[in-house]
């Protein structure tokens, strides 16, 4: 026997027998191993992870589960296992009493141990339940291995029992007490049984707990309640996976958030990390207060780095983050310990079972063997997988929390940072904080561990292969290290050519921006040609750089492929060269490869690795500088409630947040109660800045600020949030039907709300994109006025409406007998006319008050406000009524001030006629900050817009169509369709290249198993050399193809998107107008740079990628069958579910991505608003309410990603146990067959390891491609809508060459429509106009005057009727041939970025000059002419850098030089001060007397002097006369008109 061990003793009996275990074909463990190890494992388990059992007591939110069946059955069932290993102890010590049985240690301790463990997990019943724990995995784990391990014990008293029975039953029997052995083998079975109970038992999950810190509602994730088997194997998920395939899911079918996951629960811990960083940065200042992150009732403050005293440094959101997130991290980083050595058992196994094939023939080991290693391989296999899973998911959670984490922060410190701070960086870069920099994070978390993991991996694989190969490794290794430096060179070349591509993307879609949102003009003046070529210029120099890269592309994925070949190649050629005794065997051969497989892919990762740092570095410091900077002194005003008025400066000395620059100096202001005070000045004196200093926005330099009471501020821009017209102005206060109906009648809305299509639930576009100017301006009043508070700071807020608007609002609302007569107001104006209605006027200067009074008191001074009335009538801005008002209110004061006042006013009338004055003269072009906003804005304004939006607006207040998000699969039209594009010669050529690769790849590895199987190789070089020569051409072979067939793919997908994006123009500048007003801009803009970049990058990559692993896995499968080939009976089942898995996955897991990114988008556009109207939000308080909706949308795309996260590791799991089934198989029936070739089966085996990986991959790019060429689709759709009529036609070489000669316009009959199913416009218009007239057209809002213009240029077409200009129907025309020659001069001077020429002369036909002519007649001469480029001056997007009225000049230089028979004058609302209006008419008098002139007419004296006028009304001419006539008969609607503005 050997000598006695411990153990031996220990039992009484031998402990480990290898003759009994191994060297056997019936395999058993001896009885003191069964009693001992297979029973103390488990519960050696147990007691090691009880501590995690612990800590999810402690971590658990929820409290209280019922008593169930399961918990109680759990109990009884627990009880009876105590019971009965109690029996077992007390039977061995009595029996211990009679003599005739020895009694061993282990009759003891064993007893004694599970009596320790099943206590211990008794006591775990209760403390779940109270603690609300639905399931436990160390406690389902330890059940499950205490019946594997007791699986073999079963056997041994099985077989015991029968042999007791044998002796009983057999003749000559002795008798014998079996009695000991009978109770053993009884209590066995009855401790097995309930074992076997409580393992089934701890699958299910307990039932829902009573108490919870959250609601959970009936949508709860049925994670929370799932059981371990459940979760590790994500069958939890399985609803949602079959809802998603049965129909697409919408948003109400997802489930509600993991409360740990919710802003609630992560963002406390996260401050209180963050704070306690920033005390320490700050410890200079530790003996002040110690502070925690305050939770009380659920608001989260974080403290500010700046305000103690002088910096120590930056405070980083590093250790907040490893203290707030480390510990799941750490947890996950175990995990992928675990499965990297797993990673290598695999090889291991795989030589044992060579070596099995290998002995079959001379010395065969028995069969059992054969089976457990398949067996292992495949428990190896899935335990990785299940690992994997849960690494991957751990990581996922932790990237969503820090994601979660900074852009609450970013949130939260965007609402204190000061202006100076903000000022420093634009809003696009604040968003991006949280839109790239968070998100960054979260994509590196889930490969952070490569980090440690992958250096881990390489040295393993390494020390595995010294062990194969010895010292020839290294010359591998070389090989490999080479290839890393390579590689960077390309990726850093690949990397600059995407920054040039990202460059010339940018300039194509900024182009693109420009061309779509002045598409109407392009249309009028049939400009589209010349864009479509600038556009395509840039496309080409972009389809340019991307060969490039696709040539660089192809050569990174050479050296890729070619990589592990070579490394082989290198490494067995230095192995059999080196030393004659070097033999490759089959062995060798194959674990080498699978070991140089499991180095490739960290060797792939590690420099991507790199670079991700490196950038994720460059977030945090951004994320970091943002966090540091300023924030807002709260100490800027006081509240200070014994002051004598409710608002007060003292000696205030201001500044915008740099120090040496004041901004307000020597601010004395007191503002009584109730009282109105306006403050005036001229432009830049600081009215505002006056009124920021009240809101603390200012820097205090000295001085005090005091306000006591609530605030409400309306700023001089109005924000307005993309929400209804009704909650722009409730602004998060309660609906109270009285007050709101009486602030909407005193701030003017009534009229403007019942336009809007759903009244005041009416949706408003972001930036209130579909209002106008005055609209915004007096919602943004009626927010204040409703918000009922105790101040009011009203910055301007008349600046944007019409007079007679003007006068109601303060009437009604801020004047003495307004809503707001009991409030303390202080009023910033312009307008002259209520001052003396004010209580006080403080005047500005130059940043200091220069005096302060009443209106009698500053007119009788004759100081800076004497001047400034002057001023202000000067510029031509007063109308006559305010005129004579001024005068009145003069003659009561000062009547000596009448003279000059006159004086001024003459002096502002002559100016405004001569053009002598350059235009370029002072302000009268550039218009002063934001006030003279337009010429008093005509009287329509409000009204005019509004009835323009009607036409526009579709259904009940959505203003756009809903953007389809595309469901359900992908029409195989859509594949036809990007095969047709690529050309069939590319595709059918990638798709050979690649085969043939795959073919010379397989190729490689038969004739590297026939190497090593080939015997005769030992004693003849030659043969030997012969192989190693063959296996390198079937390499380097391997290495060409690869390159070609990579650049093929690159080249096809080029191919395509170029021809799919000239398509796509092409299309979509000949689209009808009315297409453009229902498809918003953005979502045109999107298939151009969006779609197009999915076509040109990723698209192409995706099906290259497919393309690879699908031969892959066919590769697999037929060496897998050339080996075993009773293995293609197995693939059948394998495939279908598979192709289930894939099918369920794809549905659901691409509708999930498109809810992802359609909840994304309202964070960052909310995060956008917030930043803008950050000053509004702090005015009125309720910066609390904005934090809750920024979490509640955070919390919302939590919803729909953490589902995708989980399909992805749900997909994973079920793949990847497809594919370890086809592991088990194939190793199983390499066993099994009896197979002789020991090289085929390696190879098998080895090839069906990579498979799983291979599948995994093959979904997850396939179910990208079906998401990605969902832009296919949308370009091709696109491609295909109805286009306007054809813009040249044959028959246009008929007409005369210079028509139309005469300009003789009629209309028969004519109807028009905007679009299909709208009721008609003009209904049934006939009119004649000879030749030379001059034409003016009159009447309310949508009466049809524009359309009519529209229909003459055939933007909308005729309904019905026909027009004729000189006798040609302008129907039968083409459109470029007729839009050419006609000339308009647009409301809304739109100019596009290029030069000034090319906004004059897009085709570059004219001479210069004749450009310069135009120029000298539309009086821009001598401003061009002080240009330092002339007419190459750069004109920025939209004409930025002009002034409005230059613009509108500019556009009359068009008209000039184009110099056509028939000209239309859409007269400019609002954009143009009185002296360009003058200079404007003058021309067109002078210069166009020959031709034909249709003026539309806003204002009534432009059109005085026409030959005739026509009024329209409804859609009818009601009057067509000459103006004189009409005037003459005061009944007719014209005369009333004239009457209204005081003209007769």
């Amino acid at each position: 026997m050997g000598d006695i061990t411990p153990m031996d003793e220990f039992c009484g009996s031998t402990f480990w027998d290898v003759n009994a275990t191994w060297w056997t074909v019936d395999p058993d463990f001896t009885i003191c191993f069964e009693q001992t190890v297979l029973v103390w494992a488990p519960c050696a388990f147990f007691w090691a992870f009880v501590l995690i059992d612990f800590w999810y007591l402690k971590a658990s939110l929820d409290r209280n589960i019922p008593w169930n069946k399961l918990n109680i059955g759990k109990v009884l069932f627990n009880v009876g296992l105590i019971i009965i290993t109690a029996l077992d102890l007390i039977m061995a010590l009595v029996k211990k009493g009679e003599a005739d049985i020895p009694m061993y240690p282990v009759d003891i301790w064993t007893p004694v141990i599970k009596l320790a463990t099943f206590i211990m997990l008794l006591i775990f019943i209760p403390l779940n339940r109270k603690y609300g724990v639905q399931t436990s995995g160390c406690q389902f784990l330890f059940w499950f291995f205490l019946v594997i391990f007791s699986i073999p014990r079963c056997r041994t008293e099985a077989r015991m029992h029968q042999e007791r029975s044998d002796i009983i039953n057999s003749q000559n029997a002795t008798p014998h007490d079996f009695s000991w052995e009978t109770y053993q083998f009884c209590s066995f079975f009855i401790f097995f049984t309930l074992s076997v109970l409580m393992l089934i038992l701890n699958c299910f999950g307990d039932q829902l707990p009573r108490q919870t810190k959250y609601k959970r509602g009936p949508k709860e994730i049925p994670e929370l309640s799932a059981s371990f088997l459940s979760r590790i194997t994500y069958s939890w998920f399985d609803k949602m996976a079959l809802k998603g395939y049965r129909n697409p899911l919408e948003e109400e079918d997802l489930w509600d958030l993991r409360p740990q996951d919710s802003c609630k629960e992560v963002m406390p811990t996260f401050a209180y990390y963050w704070n306690k960083n920033v005390r320490k940065n700050y410890r200079r200042m530790a003996n002040a207060q110690e502070t925690k992150a305050q939770f009380s009732n659920g608001k989260v403050s974080f403290e500010n780095p700046q305000k103690n005293g002088k910096k120590k440094g930056m405070a980083s959101i590093m250790p907040p983050i490893y203290k707030s997130f480390g510990g799941i991290f750490l947890f996950g980083s175990f995990f992928k310990l675990i499965t990297d050595v797993l990673t290598f058992a695999q090889p291991q196994v795989l030589s044992l079972i060579i070596g099995y094939v290998e002995d079959y023939q001379t010395n065969p080991q028995p069969e059992w063997k054969g089976i457990m290693y398949s067996i292992l391989l495949f428990v190896l296999a899935s335990a990785q997988t299940f690992i994997l899973a849960q690494y991957f998911h751990r990581m996922f959670i932790v990237g969503l929390r820090i994601r979660t984490a900074l852009i609450n922060c970013i949130y939260r410190k965007a609402l204190r940072i000061s202006n100076a701070a903000r000022k420093s960086s634009t809003v696009g870069e604040i968003v991006n904080l949280m839109a790239v920099d968070a998100q960054r994070f979260m994509d590196l978390t889930t490969y952070l561990n490569m980090l440690w993991s992958a250096p881990l991996q390489i040295a393993l694989a390494l020390y595995f292969l010294w062990q194969q190969l010895g010292p020839s490794v290294l010359a591998g290794l070389a090989v490999m290290v080479i290839m890393i430096p390579l590689n960077g060179f390309i990726a850093s070349r690949i990397k600059t050519y995407q920054i040039r591509q990202m460059k010339y993307k940018d300039e194509r879609v900024k182009l693109m921006n420009e061309v779509l949102s002045g598409i109407k003009v392009l249309k009028l003046y049939a400009w589209e040609p010349s864009f479509e070529k600038q556009v395509l210029g840039i496309r080409d120099k972009e389809i340019a750089t991307l060969r490039a890269t696709a040539y660089l592309n192809a050569s990174t994925s050479f050296l890729w492929s070619c990589a592990p070949f070579l490394v082989s190649l290198v490494t067995f050629a230095t192995y059999v060269l080196s030393d004659e005794a070097n033999q490759l065997s089959v062995s060798k051969a194959l674990v080498s490869i699978s070991l140089f497989e499991i180095m490739r892919l960290p060797l792939a990762v590690m420099p991507m690795l790199m670079v991700d740092i490196v950038e994720t570095q460059v977030s945090v410091k951004r994320i970091n500088k943002f966090l540091n900077s300023e924030e807002l002194d709260p100490d800027n005003v006081q509240h200070d409630s014994s002051k004598p008025h409710p608002m007060s400066i003292e000696n205030g000395h201001f500044s915008w947040g740099d120090e040496d620059e004041l901004t307000l100096k020597n601010i004395n202001m007191e503002v009584r109660k109730q009282n109105l005070v306006a403050i005036v000045g001229t432009v830049g004196s600081g009215k505002s800045s006056v009124i920021q200093a009240f809101l603390g926005e200012m820097e205090k330099i000295s001085g005090t600020v005091n306000t006591v009471g609530k605030m409400a501020y309306v700023p001089q821009q109005a924000w307005i949030q993309n929400a209804t017209v009704r909650d722009n102005i409730l602004f998060g206060k309660a609906y109270d039907r009285k007050r709101y109906n009486q602030v909407i009648d005193a701030c003017a809305l009534r009229t403007d709300i019942e336009i809007l299509s759903a009244g005041d639930r009416t949706e408003i576009g972001e930036k209130g994109i579909n209002l106008s100017g005055g609209q915004k301006q007096r919602i943004s009043l009626a927010r204040a006025v409703y918000s009922n508070a105790d101040l009011y700071l009203l910055d301007d807020p008349l600046s944007a409406v019409d007079s007679h608007v003007g006068k109601h609002i303060f009437e009604e609302v801020l004047g003495p007998k307004g809503m707001l007569a009991k409030k303390t107001r202080v009023l910033v104006t312009h307008g002259i006319t209520f001052l003396p209605q004010a209580d006080n006027i403080y005047v500005m200067k130059m940043g200091e008050i220069s005096e302060s009074g009443t209106y009698s008191e500053l007119l009788r001074n004759r100081g800076a406000f004497a001047d400034f009335l002057m001023q202000h009538l000067q510029e031509g801005e007063a109308e006559a009524e305010e005129i004579d008002q001024i005068k009145r209110q003069l003659s009561q004061t000062d009547p000596a001030l009448i003279a000059p006042f006159e004086k001024a006013i003459l002096l502002a009338r002559t100016e405004s006629l001569s053009d002598s004055i350059s235009v370029t003269s002072a302000d009268s072009l550039m218009g002063g900050s934001l006030r003279r906003r337009n010429k008093r804005q005509d009287s329509y304004d409000s009204t005019a817009s509004a009835a323009s939006l009607k036409k526009k607006q579709e259904l009940e207040g959505k203003l756009i169509e809903i953007e389809k998000s595309q469901t359900g699969g992908v029409d195989f039209s859509v594949y036809k369709h990007y095969i047709k594009s690529v050309g069939i010669f590319l595709s059918v050529a990638t798709l050979v290249l690649n085969l043939v690769f795959q073919a010379f790849q397989i190729g490689s590895n038969l004739w590297l198993t026939q190497w090593s199987n080939d015997k005769e190789v030992e004693h003849n070089t030659d043969k030997r050399n012969m192989y190693l020569g063959v296996y390198g051409a079937f390499g380097f072979g391997q290495v060409g193809l690869t390159y070609f067939a990579s650049l093929c793919g690159s080249l096809a997908g080029l191919q395509c998107s170029r021809t799919m994006h000239n398509v796509l123009l092409h299309a979509n500048l000949r689209w009808p107008m009315e297409l453009f007003d229902t498809t918003p801009l953005g979502r045109i803009v999107n298939r151009f740079s969006k779609d197009i970049d999915t076509v040109d990058n990723t698209l192409p990559f995706n099906i290259r990628f497919v393309l690879s692993q699908i031969y892959m896995v066919l590769a697999t499968i037929v060496v897998i069958s050339i080996s075993t080939p009773i293995f293609l009976a197995v693939i059948v089942p394998i495939a279908f579910i598979y192709y289930f898995a894939q099918r369920f996955y794809v549905a659901t897991s691409r509708q999930l991505m498109r809810l992802e990114s359609v909840s994304r988008s309202p964070i960052y556009s909310h995060f956008g608003e917030t930043v803008t109207g950050v000053s509004t939000i702090r005015a009125y308080t309720v910066e609390e309410r904005f934090i809750e909706e920024s979490d509640s949308k955070v919390d919302k795309n939590q919803v729909c990603k953490y589902p995708s996260l989980i399909a992805n590791r749900w997909l994973a799991v079920r793949l990847e146990m497809v594919g370890n089934l086809i592991i088990l198989f194939a190793s199983l029936f390499a066993v099994l067959g009896g197979q002789t070739n020991p090289g085929l089966v390696g190879l098998s085996v080895s090839y069906s390891l990579q498979v799983t990986q291979t599948l995994n991959w093959l979904v997850r790019m396939s179910s990208d491609i079906e998401t990605n060429i969902v832009s296919v689709e949308r370009i091709k759709e696109y491609g295909e809508t109805k286009q306007e009529a054809p813009w040249e036609l044959e028959s246009d070489k008929k007409h005369p060459k210079n028509w139309p000669e005469g300009g003789r316009v009629e209309f028969k009959d004519f109807q028009v429509r905007y679009r299909e199913g709208l009721d008609l416009v003009l209904r049934g218009v006939t009119f004649n106009i000879s030749g030379g007239e001059k034409v003016g057209i009159v009447g309310r809002t949508g009466a049809g005057k524009s359309s009519l213009t529209l229909a003459l240029f055939r933007i909308i077409e005729a309904a019905g009727g026909k027009i004729m200009i000189d006798g040609i129907d302008i129907a039968t025309m083409g459109l470029h041939m007729l839009r050419s020659r006609l000339t308009i001069i647009p409301q809304d001077p739109v100019l596009f970025s290029g030069s000034l020429r090319s906004n004059l002369d897009p085709f570059e036909v004219k001479t210069d000059d004749e450009i310069w002519k135009a120029l000298e007649l539309a009086h821009l001469k001598t401003f061009a002419k002080s240009l330092t480029a002339g007419l190459n001056h750069e004109i920025s997007e939209g004409g930025e850098n002009l002034s409005v009225g230059q613009r509108q000049l500019v556009c009359l230089a068009r008209a000039l030089l184009r110099k056509t028979k028939v000209l239309i004058l859409d007269e400019a609302t609002a954009a143009v001060d009185l002296e360009t209006d003058d200079l404007i008419q003058k021309t067109i008098r002078s210069e166009f007397k020959e031709c034909t002139v249709l003026t539309i007419a806003h204002r009534l004296n432009t059109i005085m002097d026409s030959d005739k006028v026509i009024v329209l009304d409804k859609g009818q001419i009601t009057e067509f006369a000459s103006p004189t006539e009409l005037l003459s008969d005061p009944k007719s609607a014209f005369y009333s008109m004239a009457k209204d503005a005081n003209l007769v």
